[in-house]
């Protein structure tokens, strides 16, 4: 008898927590009540074990008295949601440990969660409300915002709750941009058979023995080469993106992108940093010019251009054949940066080796002046890229 009347009231107190939340989720949450209630993170709080050194669930009977309480904030699986928080009395705001906004007490603080995964490019992010004890008059709530034009909507099921479907844009950008590489480089291997067999040949690359009256030599502003050069920078662009999408910033990216990541904004940005990247190479030859005559070694400023140009096809394209693999196919990779490093690294490494022997074996050339060359075209425009990429 007792256990059924135990029963009863654990079914009567779960009937009336879900009645307040459904008429919660109908009236509306947040400032003036407008913005619907997606997940509430009112058993979600945690604290700081000092005994264990982790976080640990908040409980009221142990942690009433916790100066400061946190909550695991899922950015990933909520975006275009707004958090939105309420205090009654004045506290402090900190996201991964950084003092972020003071809240006045009796007021709502909405946080973009765009905005949020954008400023710190993690899955998670750890907040934390410091000021009063407890949770008592805390509130942090998971929300979408109303539509003025939106009518009313009266679910048949208050146990049922519908939230977007998440999509990765960079998924559909990622299949039409292999496509349009693919098609970039059938029209080249079609127009310029020629010059395609040499620049892909990796025979070709560590030949000592260049002929500099090669027509892709001797003419290096040349259509031919301006347009392989053209294809190197939409891949050099697509990794970029690709590198972007698995949040590690690229010399200062957050800054040189823009916030949206529609389809739209994402093919302006892949034009934007490949147009960069193409001129970026016309001011490596532009400098290759100045260092050159600088050093009197006009002769093989054309041979160390092509070999940079060839080299770089050769590597891009590998590396964007691995990366197509990993976005189709392949798992979530942690801590990317730490696998890009090495290959780049190896990659300019033995490129400086190999210009130093070929542009030996063209000229007799003083080797302490051809490696003040090199160090001054090749290395500190190296060192200057790896200070800021990273």
């Amino acid at each position: 008898m007792r256990r059924g009347l135990a029963v009863l009231a654990l079914s009567l107190l779960h009937s009336f927590a879900l009645s307040l939340f459904a008429q919660t989720t109908r009236n509306g949450v947040g400032p003036e009540q407008r913005y619907y209630a997606v997940h509430s993170f009112a058993d979600d709080w945690l604290v700081y074990d000092e005994a264990a050194k982790a976080y640990v669930p908040y409980l009221p009977e142990i942690h009433a008295d916790a100066p400061a309480v946190s909550a695991s904030i899922d950015l990933e699986s909520n975006r275009h949601y707004q958090l939105l928080l309420y205090t009654d009395t004045d506290t402090y705001v900190f996201i991964n440990a950084a003092l972020k906004k003071q809240l006045l007490g009796g007021r709502w603080y909405t946080f973009s969660i765009d905005s949020l995964y954008n400023a710190y490019r993690q899955p998670r992010v750890l907040l934390s409300i410091y000021g009063s004890a407890g949770v008592a008059g805390k509130q942090m709530i998971m929300g979408y915002p109303k539509s003025i034009l939106q009518k009313p909507v009266v679910l048949s099921d208050d146990n049922l709750s519908v939230r977007p479907r998440t999509f990765s844009v960079y998924q559909n950008f990622f299949g039409l941009g292999l496509l349009f590489l693919l098609a970039i480089h059938a029209l080249l291997f079609s127009l310029y058979r020629r010059a395609f067999l040499v620049l892909y040949d990796p025979r070709d690359l560590f030949a000592l023995r260049v002929r500099d009256e090669s027509f892709l030599i001797n003419r290096p502003l040349s259509r031919t080469v301006l347009l392989f050069l053209l294809s190197l920078s939409f891949v050099m662009g697509y990794l970029f993106l690709f590198v972007q999408s698995r949040n590690v910033n690229v010399f200062s990216s957050r800054t040189l992108l823009l916030d949206q990541q529609n389809f739209g904004a994402l093919l302006l940005y892949y034009l934007l940093v490949s147009v960069l990247v193409f001129l970026s190479f016309l001011g490596k030859y532009l400098m290759l010019q100045v260092v050159g005559s600088l050093y009197r070694f006009e002769s093989v400023v054309n041979i160390h251009f092509f070999k940079v140009v060839q080299s770089s096809l050769l590597f891009f394209t590998a590396i964007g054949f691995l990366a197509t693999i990993v976005i189709f196919n392949g798992p979530t990779i942690e801590n990317l940066t730490n696998y890009l490093l090495i290959p780049f690294t190896v990659f300019y490494l033995v490129r400086l080796v190999l210009l130093y022997l070929v542009i030996r074996a063209q000229a007799p050339i003083k080797s302490l002046y051809l490696i003040s060359y090199l160090c001054i075209v090749e290395l500190v425009p190296l060192l200057i890229g790896v200070r800021f990429a990273l």
